[in-house]
């Protein structure tokens, strides 16, 4: 496949994921670790399934060295345990808006990866994404940093560093099929059960809820991770970073047509900022491939 078309992949990616907030909304009452380990239980039934479809060729996709598999489960486990604690620990709004924080350390990382260069426009264009997010999460009121909320504080943007970190150093396994994830979902998993079990009280989901877990496992947390794991290993990481900042702004979005969530003024101006971003964004990939 072309860079161009991993890059679409991973786009795909955040499209699905701005579907997550939407589909969390059916969970509410369900433990987060619960949900954490039935959406990627679903996400592992489908990524096994799909195997068994593709016989002796979807086997082989499997097999992976070890530290593929270890960066993939420690990243997907310890984002997602790591944001649920932020959340658990600081205000939801402050929590937010540092885990917002990896899209713009994407693009400082990718920097860092040889054969990749950054241009300032791309960073210039994250930046607006990152303002837009603040604009959409704060609805354009102050946000009140307190000390006493600094666990939740320090694991929001350890969530944050782990993603981004991970996004960029999955490029040195470009190698391994990202079908392999699927490996990676079931251990998360079984990670997410167990600590459902050591620290939270099991809540029988309803018959509408495990439609929405069975999808979070089919599209946001299932196929999304698959098709970011192509994209981060064959696509324009730094602009891959860069649009990462639609996930916030149309999971908002979606939100408000679900009836959700309230329009405001707020979220127009997070979509003037964000268009204005991604064109820069682009704008500079084309001025690097010319």
């Amino acid at each position: 496949m072309t860079t161009k078309t991993a890059t679409l992949s991973g786009l795909l990616a955040i499209l699905l994921w701005s579907s997550l907030a939407l589909l969390t909304t059916a969970t509410e009452g369900l433990p987060p670790f619960e949900v954490l380990a039935i959406g990627f239980g679903f996400a592992a039934l489908f990524g096994f399934a799909r195997t068994v479809l593709h016989g002796r060729h979807g086997w082989r996709e499997l097999h992976q060295p070890l530290s593929a598999l270890a960066l993939t489960t420690a990243a997907l486990f310890g984002y997602h345990a790591l944001y649920f604690i932020a959340l658990k620990r600081a205000p939801a709004v402050e929590a937010n808006l540092l885990n917002y924080m990896w899209p713009l350390l994407i693009v400082l990382f990718a920097g860092l990866l040889p054969g990749v260069r950054v241009r300032g426009a791309q960073v210039a264009g994250t930046l607006l994404g990152l303002v837009a997010a603040i604009v959409l999460v704060t609805r354009g009121s102050g946000i009140e940093i307190q000390p006493r909320y600094l666990p939740g504080y320090l694991a929001a943007l350890s969530a944050a560093v782990i993603w981004a970190a991970y996004s960029v150093l999955n490029r040195r396994h470009a190698a391994v099929p990202s079908a392999a994830i699927t490996v990676a979902c079931a251990l998360v998993a079984m990670f997410g059960a167990m600590a459902h079990l050591a620290f939270e009280q099991s809540v029988q989901p309803s018959a509408l809820q495990w439609g929405a877990l069975a999808l979070m496992g089919l599209g946001p947390v299932g196929a999304a991770f698959l098709l970011w794991d192509h994209g981060t290993k064959h696509g324009d990481i730094a602009l891959l970073g860069s649009l990462s900042y639609l996930a916030p702004l149309l999971s908002t979005l979606l939100l408000v047509l679900a009836g959700r969530a309230a329009p405001h003024w707020s979220q127009a101006v997070a979509i003037a900022l964000l268009l204005l971003g991604a064109w820069l964004s682009v704008r500079a990939q084309k001025t690097r491939e010319s």
